[in-house]
């Protein structure tokens, strides 16, 4: 009897998810949230698959072969970013998860290690709440804080964890590291870490200012 190999046959990668990687891509890096080829962007494509982008690119231009589809459910392939399990961990966590974006931002790298031992960011009393689906300004947000580890594939489990299945904050900030978000779709990834990000920026606006 004659032993086949099963091949595994990935989808091609679709022009649009490329072109919504590449559109965030290039507001991050308008914005310097991507110094020094930093971050990582990913997209889901369908329920098994993912598309990610390579390792070591210039966020700011991101073209075609810079972004791999990948299966969300198998080993990760080389070339890609080391940061990928954290972004294949909350696609599996959450089937309505769309897509994942991660930047260095200078606020949320500043205060993620000021707050390290609290765990997390809190805010209150701000508008911009609602931007990541609080009802009202009159709340407190608590945005969580994770040890930053070199194994990715363990740091990912800890953080689905201690997330759960229905996060309170569509964002988690990496110690000295910087800030991820998702959304159902890549319009609400960048709107939930816009707004992220503007609440991290007054929180340390105010530091500064007392």
């Amino acid at each position: 009897m004659v032993r086949q190999e099963v091949t595994t046959v990935l989808p091609a990668l679709p022009g649009a998810v490329v072109e919504e990687i590449a559109a965030f891509g290039r507001y991050a890096a308008s914005r310097g949230w991507v110094p020094a080829t930093s971050g990582n962007f990913s997209r889901r494509v369908d329920a098994r698959h993912a598309a990610v982008t390579r390792s070591g690119i210039d966020k700011g231009a991101i073209a075609p072969g810079d972004v791999a589809v990948i299966a969300i459910d198998e080993p990760v392939p080389p070339r890609l970013s080391a940061e990928t399990p954290l972004h294949l961990a909350r696609y599996r966590s959450d089937a309505a998860v769309g897509a994942v974006f991660h930047v260095h931002t200078v606020a949320a790298t500043v205060l993620s290690r000021l707050y390290e031992r609290e765990g997390v960011v809190r805010t209150d009393g701000l508008e911009m709440h609602k931007a990541i689906g609080v009802r009202t300004h009159e709340s407190t947000v608590e945005i969580p804080i994770f040890a930053n580890d070199q194994d990715t594939f363990a740091l990912a489990a800890r953080v689905e964890a201690r997330l759960g299945a229905d996060p309170a904050v569509p964002g988690y900030l990496l110690a000295g590291h910087g800030i991820y978000a998702w959304g159902a779709t890549a319009a609400d990834a960048r709107r939930h870490l816009e707004g992220l990000e503007f609440l991290l920026a007054c929180h340390l606006e105010e530091r500064r200012l007392r």
